[in-house]
């Protein structure tokens, strides 16, 4: 029976990283890139569904079982300061009934980094590290970082910039005019 193998890449400072959902060894694409194995959440896919269909969304990841080296090199960016903002790509890819890769990954969803966690858990001489990722996508980013929404002007250029072809953008300002309207139901 086919199936299909999440695989995560953000491309941080220090160099590109790679995983796949799942345990065991290594996992190599069809174009020869090594993606390392990790677990996700739970509810990891649930999210990722919903990041993949909805349009505003900050997903929030959990991996665990991340290697040393890797997780060395990210809490290196990560004291530097250089994590927010890193591009974070979910791809799936199709395998065989031997889960061999068919094809190339497809890309699901594209953000940034907007927030990284490390947290460190100890039960008796095992210390368990989790690296909690928060990415958004770029409709998420129309807010400010203080929380405010994007002014009707700043609105305006937002769009200019990520659809230059597309008429002005007048949302912002039918907006407040909704208030007054009554929605009525066919009256058959």
């Amino acid at each position: 029976m086919a199936s299909l193998r999440i695989l995560c890449q953000v491309d941080l400072p220090s160099g590109t990283l790679r995983f796949w959902d799942g345990s065991g060894g290594a996992f190599i694409d069809p174009d020869g890139e090594i993606y390392r194995s990790c677990v996700l959440t739970e509810d990891a896919l649930s999210q990722i569904e919903a990041a993949i269909n909805a349009e505003a969304f900050t997903l929030t990841l959990v991996l665990s079982g991340v290697d040393g080296d890797t997780s060395d090199k990210v809490w290196e960016d990560y004291q530097a300061g250089n994590i927010v903002g890193s591009p974070f790509r979910i791809l799936l890819q199709k395998c065989d009934d031997l889960d061999q890769p068919v094809g190339s990954p497809l890309v699901r969803f594209t953000g940034a980094v907007a927030n990284l966690n490390f947290v460190d858990q100890a039960s008796g001489d095992n210390i368990r590290s989790t690296i909690q990722v928060d990415i958004a996508n770029r409709f998420t980013l129309r807010s400010v970082t203080n929380g405010a929404v994007l002014s009707d002007v700043d609105q305006r250029a937002r769009a200019k910039v990520s659809n230059p072809l597309a008429s002005d953008d007048r949302f912002c300002e039918r907006i407040p005019g909704l208030k007054d309207k009554t929605i009525r139901w066919p009256n058959w």
